[in-house]
């Protein structure tokens, strides 16, 4: 029987922490589809940066990105590829960036939403909007992490 209540239901608990429990695989795909990926296991890291490079990149302030081994990361579909970072051609979608030992995912290309991925560092805050706070927590570097 499985754990939980006499009639082997789960209690509304072990419920709540089996649904917290980050998934083992996350995949993601660009706006229109045509590009997918996956990876698997949790991430090595994940963070913020708010480089010129990364807000054009983006269209935004900032970006949010996690960061896998490259054994972990598989894609399909046709990307091009401009200064390292992959896009989606037809729909032009940000996707990910692949080196030689590992792939940086734009968390907001995934399925579900990354909630459980939370930044442990942010890059580049001398150029973080005033009105953007720090991520709790998270380490703090003027400009890229050193090596």
């Amino acid at each position: 029987m499985p754990a939980g209540s006499e009639d082997g239901s789960m209690s509304a608990a072990e419920s709540r922490q089996d649904q917290e429990k980050p998934p083992t695989r996350r995949i993601g795909h660009c706006a229109c589809g045509s590009v997918r990926f996956r990876v698997d296991g949790p991430a090595d890291r994940v963070g913020i940066c708010h480089c010129t490079d990364c807000r054009r990149e983006s269209g935004s302030a900032f970006t949010y990105f996690g960061v896998w081994p490259l054994e972990r990361f598989a894609s399909e579909g046709t990307v091009a590829t401009h200064r390292g970072r992959s896009f989606c051609p037809t729909c032009g979608s940000r996707v990910f960036a692949v080196s030689e030992r590992a792939a940086e995912i734009k968390l907001g290309a995934l399925e579900d939403a990354p909630a459980q991925l939370k930044p442990v560092y942010e890059l580049w805050i001398k150029r973080r909007e005033p009105w953007l706070a720090p991520v709790p927590g998270a380490e703090q570097y003027q400009e890229d992490k050193p090596a």
